[in-house]
């Protein structure tokens, strides 16, 4: 499941999604706004994307995720549209059989989206703003 989403996302829903009976480990990665980026205060990041593209970018990294790793399952959501510090940007979430694979497919799929995925962060700031370049 890969969604682009203005919505808050759940991760109930996604964790269940996730649940396999052949599950020996379920990672979920979850990149939140946090409230201050190199001592700046934060006050909200606005997200932007090239929908179609971004979702296909996603799927291709998901592909290659299970190219190299055994997953049973996976999930990617990323939202986009003004965020608040504090609130979910984006789950990754694996089921694998044993935790090494999970862990290193969902490293993988999150770096991965930061380098090569078009979604663009600004960052708002107190006294200012920036759009944020990717960062591996």
């Amino acid at each position: 499941m890969i969604a682009l989403t203005t919505d808050p996302i759940d991760v109930a829903s996604a964790l269940k999604y996730l649940q396999s009976s052949q599950a020996g480990a379920i990672d979920l990665f979850l990149g939140v706004v946090r409230d201050n980026t190199q001592d700046r205060p934060v006050d909200r990041l606005e997200y932007e994307a090239y929908d179609r593209m971004a979702i296909s970018e996603m799927q291709k990294i998901a592909d290659e995720a299970h190219q190299r790793w055994s997953i049973l399952r996976y999930t990617i959501i990323h939202r986009k549209g003004t965020l608040l510090t504090g609130e979910i940007a984006v789950l990754i979430g694996i089921t694998t059989a044993h935790r090494a694979d999970a862990f290193e497919a969902c490293r993988y799929i999150i770096d991965t989206i930061k380098q090569t995925v078009p979604i663009w962060k600004k960052e708002i700031f107190t006294d200012g703003e920036v759009w944020v370049n990717a960062h591996p």
